[in-house]
């Protein structure tokens, strides 16, 4: 709420420099911001006297926005990247998916290591479960292991953390 907007009898003013004017009538405040060239900005509704504050409020709210852009850019959205694997990989494909790994992690993303076991396949989880591991050692030194590999249906999953 700002300037005629306010309905509190009784108002403890603060300057634009922060310091306490004292505590005053919703007039006497009105026509000191008016004198000023400055905006009477309620800061705290519920507290008595109600307290508000001589500012620019057009500057005010802008650089209230400003800041919240700012906040939003500082921000780092963690994504998570799949590579998917199979039974039957040759070390030329892993080779070219660690690549891709190595930089989903170094990039700040998570990585999910995924195999999907067809047909016969599914009698060797033993054998899956080892090339998740192997492919997961081999980025031990970009990420952590966040999740053991699991198995769940036809699939081997793990997920891989990026260091600091």
């Amino acid at each position: 709420m700002i300037n005629e907007q306010i309905s509190a009898p009784q108002i403890r003013l603060i300057g634009e420099d922060g310091q306490q004017l004292g505590i005053m009538s919703n007039q006497e405040a009105l026509q000191i911001a008016e004198e000023k060239g400055l905006d009477l900005v309620l800061m705290a509704g519920n507290s008595s006297p109600a307290v508000c504050r001589l500012l620019n409020y057009g500057k005010f709210k802008y650089d209230a926005i400003k800041k919240e852009k700012e906040l939003k850019k500082a921000q780092k959205i963690v994504e998570t990247k799949e590579v998917r694997l199979s039974m039957t990989i040759e070390e030329h494909d892993i080779q070219y998916r660690l690549s891709s790994a190595k930089k989903f992690l170094m990039g700040g993303d998570k990585v999910k290591v995924s195999l999907r076991m067809k047909g016969r396949e599914q009698a060797y989880v033993k054998k899956a479960i080892e090339i998740v591991k192997d492919f997961c050692s081999r980025l031990s030194e970009f990420g952590s292991l966040d999740k053991e590999p699991e198995h769940l249906g036809r699939n081997i999953f793990a997920t891989i953390t990026p260091n600091k």
